[in-house]
């Protein structure tokens, strides 16, 4: 279980949910975690539940939509640690108001943008400097949203997307300097906070176009960070790669012929 032994992680918006499953196991191989985010009382439970466990973790305030905390966050724990190895941008905010170009204003889209995309982007930039010395690894976590156009969701998929090139960029600019960065896609994601509020007939929807025989859990990403966290990864980046139990493998009308070849 080491890893990442030695290795110096942030995990944004780690309090709940994916982030929180990535900050485990990443201080269950090892790494010293930074847990960060809005909910400064969670996220000093999170941090002092994992060093119960056995693990080393600390938390550090950040709210994405603040740059001047997201600068506030790499250098305390620069200057703490004299490092930073890796960075998963995780925090978003999906629960922001959206919908059709119609109904999208343009208050709605710099906030999803901000959120979703300039957060990312303003930690990579932040985090660069401290990577540069000993190489690193940043994961971002994109959507399975940005794979394709969105009845509603239309500045959301669009941010998402934009995570996607910000992810092919940030590879190709920085690989030379042994800065490597990578993408996420999740597909539906079942967490404890998220679990009542996902309509059942969405849960059915995805389910019948899912290639495996469930929904997606927290720690099926985490583990697809953990190896692009890890040096076992070395040779990848500038990869966007979708964990979705097959969601995107298929083309769309795949689950409709299967139902006629059944008879249903």
């Amino acid at each position: 279980m080491d890893r990442l032994k030695d290795k110096i992680a942030i995990i944004t918006g780690s309090t709940s949910g994916i982030g929180l499953g990535i900050a485990r196991l990443f201080a269950a191989e090892g790494a010293t975690v930074v847990v960060c985010g809005r909910r400064e009382r969670k996220g000093k439970f999170v941090a002092d539940d994992i060093r119960k466990s056995g693990g080393r973790a600390v938390f550090h305030y950040m709210d994405v939509t603040k740059p001047e905390t997201v600068a506030s966050l790499f250098t305390d724990i620069g200057e703490k640690y004299g490092r930073i190895d890796v960075l998963v941008n995780n925090a978003a905010n999906v629960g922001l108001p959206d919908g059709s170009v119609e109904q999208v204003t343009s208050e709605m889209w710099d906030d999803i943008f901000n959120s979703d995309l300039k957060g990312a982007f303003l930690a990579i930039k932040a985090v660069l400097p401290y990577m540069r010395a000993n190489g690193g690894s940043i994961v971002n976590i994109g959507s399975m949203a940005s794979v394709g156009g969105d009845l509603g969701a239309t500045a959301y998929s669009c941010a998402k997307a934009g995570v996607d090139m910000l992810t092919k960029s940030v590879a190709l600019q920085y690989g030379k300097e042994d800065i490597r960065c990578n993408c996420v896609r999740p597909g539906l994601i079942v967490t404890p906070q998220n679990d009542a509020y996902v309509p059942q007939l969405q849960k059915d929807i995805f389910l019948d176009n899912i290639e495996v025989n469930r929904y997606g859990r927290p720690e099926d990403i985490a583990y697809m960070c953990l190896y692009l966290a890890s040096d076992e990864s070395s040779y990848v980046t500038g990869q966007v790669l979708d964990v979705d139990g097959g969601l995107h493998s298929h083309v769309a009308t795949s689950t409709q012929f299967r139902k006629a070849a059944e008879g249903k």
